[in-house]
């Protein structure tokens, strides 16, 4: 499920506080030398216009440790223990700062190779500037995990069919789009998603967009696990 609040905690907290399995992460990287790698807690990095975080937030984590050759191709070796609550979201990260009706294009396209093991998410993490809104868009699902809210129905929009949630953590509002079939790649219009919350459900307004990220938001990967971004674009305009 979203995690606004510390999520935000930890984009405030970007420098390296803690190493966590660094011999066996980076053993766990590609054969080839990647362009960067890191086993740090909050470990994090710029590359071709996108951002590289590690990002170990949840409590009860166990090693996890982010390579990339690119902002667009890059990977993550965890070994989270089987226990309930989201250890952690390794990401990529676009910087959008928009509003939504300046936008006039906002989509991406993503290509995963993702374990059939363990217990996560591959998803996208949109916010407002502000942090009071918090968009996820969930194209691919694994194991006992599940979004925060209430269910909203089902929509079809940016070329995908999502059953929808709308909840509050506490911080901020939460709109979940949970893609109804599994997927390891494609494409996502995502400004219909957000004039729809905005203009349809008029559950916000016309926010500006801060940045988009993807990657894998991680309960359990008992044993260690591989996820890798084969490829991803993010394009605004």
């Amino acid at each position: 499920m979203a995690t606004g609040t510390l999520r935000s905690i930890t984009r405030a907290l970007l420098a390296p506080v803690l190493a966590l399995g660094l011999t066996t992460g980076l053993a766990a990287a590609p054969a080839q030398a990647a362009v960067w790698s890191s086993c740090d807690r909050w470990g994090n990095t710029g590359l071709n216009g996108y951002t590289l975080y590690n990002n170990i937030w949840g409590s009860g984590a166990g090693s996890q440790c982010v390579w990339a050759n690119s902002g667009t191709d890059w990977g993550v070796w965890a070994d989270h223990p089987n226990t309930g609550g989201i250890k952690s979201y390794p990401n990529s990260k676009k910087v959008v700062n928009r509003t939504v009706s300046s936008l006039r294009t906002l989509t991406s396209s993503y290509s995963v190779s993702v374990p059939s093991a363990g217990a996560y998410n591959t998803s996208y993490d949109i916010w407002d500037t502000d942090h009071d809104y918090e968009i996820m868009l969930w194209v691919n699902q694994y194991g006992p995990v599940g979004p925060l809210g209430s269910s909203q129905g089902t929509v079809t929009l940016g070329g995908h069919t999502w059953n929808v949630y709308k909840g509050d953590n506490g911080s901020n509002q939460v709109f979940s789009f949970l893609r109804t079939s599994r997927s390891t790649s494609g494409t996502v219009d995502m400004l219909p998603i957000l004039r729809w919350i905005k203009d349809t459900k008029r559950w916000m307004g016309d926010e500006t967009i801060g940045d988009v990220q993807f990657g894998y938001e991680i309960t359990s990967s008992a044993g260690g696990l591989d996820f890798r971004t084969d490829n991803l674009t993010v394009t605004a305009g």
